[in-house]
């Protein structure tokens, strides 16, 4: 009875490797310290300019050297030591992050230098996600990739509660400096446990790491359709079924709260990261799934559905907006619970389906996929809400996600038929 209680709870075994447990725990005060950049750098600018739109210029910054630097990191990271290059990626970031906190020291109060440094870290950040989930298959066996990559979710997750809560709270006391501090304070923690790694050469390296390996990594992956569809499955559930750019206007327009934020708001925007908390802390159950094609697709369908059912509380909160606030809040907390299980099946096939000399590309593929898709997602809801509303727009994206997961399992069996080794 003990032993099925526990098996209930996260898979472990990955924190016996001590490389593995170090870079996770290093991680858990680094991925607060990044929220809190994440938090500071929007409302820095806002209070320079008072302007959403010089805001949303952070998007366009992010976004570009997020592609560019996801796809050219992941080549580098299939040619030099992955060592090496995680030395070189946590240092760049521990620069612009001092650099964050020098502009603010000195009060520069230029928005252009903010979304300059603001680019650079994102571009270090672009090559240094792709390589530090390559590596995992050279530090751990095949059979606990599922457990890491749900343990490394799990922290990302809580991350993104903590770090927004704290940091909100932080800046009308402490301001903006001390928050890039601690930001670059907490790098360290990541710095120290990539220096404990041994070196992590390549096996096989093919090439120079320019555009032409990049482009063959490309052709790689559009010659493996499992891993293709792993792909095009999460974009099906990320561009039509995240709403989260309409959290603002369901906030105030469905459940009362305020226009400049305030609770509701605050509910909505956690209730995902927490339902993928709660997914990984009791995500015991991934290690022991073998059909992790079939798993994908019902994770992504209960994704789609819980999303549907969130709309539909939408549509019905006039009538009981307490009641359908927290039935709303429940359906993202499964959908979080879902991604969770979705994400980690889908690095687990990617990482072992994979040769070494070319995780590193398609991880940075990953990347651009995984923060992508929900920036398209945003311009979709919001559209789609000027025309419909936010209820039909939630809603109707959800029953897009079924009706595409549906799509590709009837189309493509292979990946249906999916199973680990």
């Amino acid at each position: 009875m003990v032993r099925k209680f526990r098996g209930l709870f996260a898979d472990t075994r990955p924190l016996q490797t001590p490389d593995f447990r170090r870079l996770w725990t290093a991680n858990i005060v680094t991925v607060i310290g990044a929220q809190l950049t994440v938090v500071a750098v929007p409302a820095q600018i806002y209070s320079i300019t008072g302007s959403s739109g010089m805001v949303g210029l952070t998007g366009l910054f992010g976004l570009v050297p997020l592609v560019v630097f996801g796809l050219w990191g992941g080549a580098l990271a299939d040619h030099m030591d992955r060592r090496r290059l995680l030395e070189v990626t946590t240092l760049g970031l521990v620069v612009t992050s001092a650099l964050f906190w020098l502009q603010a020291f000195l009060g520069l109060n230029d928005v252009w230098l903010l979304l300059v440094l603001f680019a650079l870290q994102q571009a270090f950040f672009a090559i240094n996600q792709p390589t530090r989930t390559a590596i995992l298959p050279k530090l751990l066996p095949a059979g606990q990739l599922p457990a890491a990559n749900a343990l490394n979710m799990t922290v990302m997750s809580a991350g993104a509660i903590a770090g927004p809560l704290v940091g909100g709270a932080l800046i009308p006391v402490l301001g903006y400096s001390w928050l890039y501090l601690l930001d670059t304070a907490t790098l360290f923690a990541t710095l120290y446990a990539v220096w404990k790694l041994p070196p992590r050469p390549i096996d096989n390296p093919q090439g120079a790491p320019g555009l032409r390996s990049v482009w063959e990594g490309l052709v790689y992956l559009a010659g493996h359709k499992v891993l293709l569809l792993s792909f095009l499955v999460d974009l099906i559930a990320m561009v039509f079924g995240m709403p989260r750019a309409l959290f603002p206007e369901i906030a105030h327009e469905a459940f009362g709260g305020p226009v400049g934020g305030g609770l509701e708001f605050a509910l909505l925007f956690a209730a995902i990261p927490a339902g993928a908390v709660l997914g990984g802390v009791f995500g015991g159950w991934v290690s022991r799934v073998n059909r992790q094609g079939v798993a994908v697709l019902w994770a992504v369908a209960v994704w789609g559905a819980a999303m549907a059912a969130a709309g539909f509380a939408v549509g019905l909160a006039p009538w009981a907006p307490r009641a359908m606030l927290g039935f709303a809040l429940g359906m993202l907390i499964v959908g979080g619970a879902a991604d969770m299980a979705s994400a980690a099946f889908r690095q687990t096939i990617l990482l072992t389906a994979t040769d070494d000399a070319r995780r590193g590309r398609l991880q940075g593929v990953f990347i651009v996929v995984v923060a992508g898709g929900p920036r398209i997602a945003d311009v979709l809801h919001g559209g789609a809400a000027e025309v419909a509303g936010p209820a039909w727009a939630t809603g109707g994206g959800g029953l897009l996600v079924l009706a595409g997961t549906a799509v590709v399992a009837l189309l493509f069996p292979a990946f249906r038929r999916y199973r680990a080794g």
